[in-house]
């Protein structure tokens, strides 16, 4: 039986030649591709849809630059003042481990309707507690941007990193 299905394969080489086998190699590799990259990601895409559209956070799909700058300007419009964001970063600090040191604020004036107040915020921890540390606060905090990080280790062995972030809070002005 296995000579036979051997015999009908190498047959079967040789009929198609060289290109015809290549081709036949391409079809079955597009195929399984298909059915193990594509599928599952058009899966996952579909579910995301599903969640977004029961969370209410479909797209905003606005006609007018004029409509997309009012979401903008409601979006970030939060009843919360600086002083507040700032103790909620503190917070996550704390939480993530990370050894916040003296931040500098400034307040950046601007003719528009947003208020931006950049703050340079030295920190010391390890590299995975800043990763936790940015993204908690990134999510945490909407009206929070990073602008630069720079990050220093004293030397290869020393599991601690000094770094200095450059973030900015962006508010409507009341």
């Amino acid at each position: 039986m296995k000579q036979k299905i051997t015999a009908k394969l190498y047959r079967l080489r040789d009929e198609l030649g060289a290109t015809g086998t290549a081709a036949f190699v391409v079809f079955v590799t597009v195929g399984l591709f298909m059915a193990f990259v594509l599928q599952p990601l058009k899966e996952k895409s579909g579910a995301i849809e599903a969640r977004a559209a029961l969370v209410g956070e479909a797209p905003v799909h606005s006609s007018s630059a004029a409509e997309k700058l009012t979401a903008v300007y409601d979006y970030l419009r939060k009843p919360e003042a600086t002083t507040d964001w700032l103790a909620k970063l503190y917070a996550i600090g704390q939480a993530t481990g990370v050894e916040l040191q003296s931040a500098s604020y400034k307040n950046q004036p601007s003719a528009g309707r947003l208020e931006r107040y950049e703050i340079v915020l030295p920190l010391t921890g390890s590299y995975t507690q800043m990763r936790e540390f940015l993204k908690r606060a990134l999510a945490e905090i909407p009206v929070l941007s990073l602008d630069q990080i720079s990050l220093k280790r004293d030397n290869r062995r020393d599991g601690t990193v000094h770094a200095e972030l450059h973030l900015t809070l962006h508010m409507v002005k009341p």
